[in-house]
């Protein structure tokens, strides 16, 4: 009998939280980005970089779901944990505070990583768990979520490292973590042997729409399914990115303009981002990808794009409030975890699981789309004293992005 057949497939999930809370350091960005900007860094600068890593990551993505048929999932992921470890290195050794070497270390480099690794959790997870596809892809992508809290804790409040090390060393020492952890979880990343289900579970008749048909991905790219779940990936997933970019910069200029000193306000938002944003975020996956086993993938989808656009529309009034802004950034965190069980799983139902980790990369592809131009939106518009349009527009795309999953309905070849 195979390592492989005996192989308790809970092990995946210790492999993919282990993975996924190092590639989750694209999220805790925020935390460096008031450091940089005492450097001379505009708000611009920061949110370049944030732009450039999620820009790279989805695009290297697409490369890596091919790229498992051929090395495998678990030469994939440790490949992807060396990557992004050595774009932190790289810019941790250039100081940490020269634009174009942390945008090319911790944007191009360990975006890179980030787009090799991400792909094969949730390729994997889905394979040894048929049965329970929303649950495991929450569990899955969870600690992407979760690791934000962690690495934004220990620069900051928690290990003081960037006070006490700097920026570079701070980028080291997180490089060296990342490659480790990867490396280590990387161990159970492996397909289960052909043909193998969970006892007692009966796959269901093959149909569209619910993950029994499999399309290529030349047939899904011809399908208006596709773009409809874009936009709304897109929209969505922008919205929260670009709230993570301003996480930190918004709330402390409006608590500050509400009476707080510069140092209560540094306080009060860094927990916010933290704390409540990431908590909810990592909840949010495993939220939201357990009910969708029970709600179905696109009323969830619908419920949580409109919910989300709701929320972001009423964060200019919360953010200047201490508790109002905690309960917003729980809010929105926790929606936005949702897309990252949501999505997957929605391509899986409505393309087929077995191509999953091809199609899914196109389909993430939208979040790059997304990536660029609504982290950019908002550090323009912050450059400019607008903060709150930027969250009016972007409530208002998620609000269009639920209306556009609304028309989703189970696709067929050549429609």
């Amino acid at each position: 009998m195979t390592q492989a057949r005996i192989m308790n497939r809970w092990l995946v999930v210790v492999g993919a939280v282990l993975i996924q809370l190092s590639l989750g350091a694209i999220y805790a960005w925020s935390v460096f980005t008031p450091a940089l900007r005492a450097e001379g860094w505009s708000k611009l600068d920061t949110q370049l970089v944030f732009a450039v890593g999620l820009a790279s990551f989805a695009g290297v993505m697409v490369w890596a779901g091919r790229k498992m048929l051929v090395w495998g999932p678990r030469r994939l992921a440790a490949t992807g944990g060396l990557v992004l470890g050595s774009g932190y290195v790289f810019a941790g050794l250039s100081g940490g505070t020269n634009f174009w070497a942390v945008a090319v270390g911790v944007g191009l480099i360990g975006g890179a990583g980030i787009g090799l690794g991400y792909v094969v959790p949730i390729a994997v997870g889905m394979r040894w768990f048929p049965d329970r596809k929303g649950m495991i892809t929450g569990l899955a992508v969870a600690g992407f979520g979760f690791g934000a809290m962690g690495w934004v804790k220990l620069a900051g409040a928690w290990g003081h490292l960037i006070e006490q090390l700097g920026l570079g060393p701070t980028f080291i020492l997180y490089g060296l973590a990342f490659a480790a952890m990867v490396g280590l979880g990387s161990f159970w990343m492996v397909m289960p042997p052909g043909g193998w289900l969970p006892e007692g579970y009966a796959p269901p008749a093959a149909k569209a729409g619910a993950g029994g048909a499999d399309f290529s991905v030349g047939e899904m790219l011809r399908t208006r399914q596709f773009y409809l779940i874009f936009l709304t990936f897109a929209v969505s997933a922008g919205a929260g990115l670009m709230s993570i970019g301003l996480m930190k910069l918004y709330p402390m200029e409006a608590l500050q303009q509400a009476g707080l000193t510069a140092v209560e306000a540094n306080a009060v938002s860094g927990t916010a981002m933290a704390v409540f944003f990431s908590l909810a975020n990592g909840a949010g996956r495993v939220v939201w990808g357990t009910l969708s086993d029970k709600l179905g993938r696109r009323t969830s989808v619908i419920i949580m794009a409109a919910s989300q656009g709701a929320f972001l529309l009423a964060f200019s009034s919360m953010a200047g409030q201490e508790y109002l802004l905690y309960l917003g950034a729980t809010l929105i965190g926790f929606n936005f975890g949702g897309n990252f069980a949501l999505f997957p799983t929605l391509t899986a139902d409505t393309f087929g699981t077995t191509n999953v980790g091809l199609n899914y990369p196109y389909v993430f592809l939208s979040y790059g789309a997304g990536g660029i131009a609504f982290p950019i939106l908002g550090g323009v518009l912050g450059d400019m004293g607008n903060f709150p349009l930027a969250f009016t527009i972007c409530g208002g795309a998620c609000l269009a992005g639920a209306l556009a999953t609304f028309f989703l309905t189970p696709p067929k070849r050549g429609s």
